[in-house]
């Protein structure tokens, strides 16, 4: 029964990467101008969280992932369902979980973060999902975005929702966005544009100005 659900599942994948393509003259997205990663990652990322090394991903029209990992938890922070990023994402979304996010939990709520939700890690789609825009870089497996954090107590703190909300949760939220600046080369969330309301999004995007982009 696991192998022909495990089968059933890299189907179901399958089919829905390869309607990427679109149906009609307009691309679902561009690659004019946008760099894949290099698959380069400082170390390997089980010594941070626990993923487990999977086949290279190339689509062949763009979306693909190199050193490419399937991800169930990241800084000893479970995801709500696995997820596909390349190694220096992973890396560095450990990280930012141990460094950053944890020190804040234990600051304003006094309880560690035990789970957070992934709404979109891989993905072969353009940018805030707008047809004709260009390859998102979650299309290379270079960018997640984390909507709802869970502490040990079970309180529950989601973007949409906290970030005008009480005290402790506007300022856990607007500190593990602002610190995230550097890690990672983009960080976009709430105020960014109305895509970004419901989710704080980091990528490592190879940015053409050299410095991060965080807003």
């Amino acid at each position: 029964m696991r192998q022909v659900f495990a089968a059933f599942t890299l189907a179901a994948m399958s089919f829905g990467l390869a309607a990427c393509s679109g149906g009609d003259n307009q691309p679902q997205f561009r690659t004019t101008g946008v760099r894949a990663p290099t698959g380069y990652c400082a170390a390997d990322p089980r010594s941070v969280a626990n993923v487990q090394k999977i086949a290279d991903i190339d689509e062949g029209n763009g979306c693909q992932v190199s050193n490419a990992w399937s991800a169930t938890g990241l800084g000893g922070v479970a995801l709500d369902k696995p997820q596909i990023l390349n190694c220096a994402t992973a890396y560095t979304a450990s990280q930012w979980l141990t460094d950053v996010v944890q020190p804040a939990a234990q600051a304003n709520f006094g309880a560690r973060v035990v789970q957070i939700d992934v709404p979109s890690a891989y993905a072969c789609r353009p940018r805030n999902n707008v047809r004709g825009a260009k390859l998102s870089e979650h299309g290379f497996g270079n960018a997640i975005d984390v909507s709802r954090f869970t502490l040990e107590d079970g309180r529950t703190i989601d973007v949409l929702h906290g970030w005008s909300g009480s005290a402790d949760e506007r300022q856990f939220l607007r500190t593990v966005r602002s610190e995230a600046c550097g890690r990672f080369s983009t960080v976009l969330g709430p105020g960014s544009d109305p895509h970004h309301r419901d989710h704080i999004h980091l990528d490592l995007q190879q940015q053409r100005g050299g410095g991060p982009y965080c807003h």
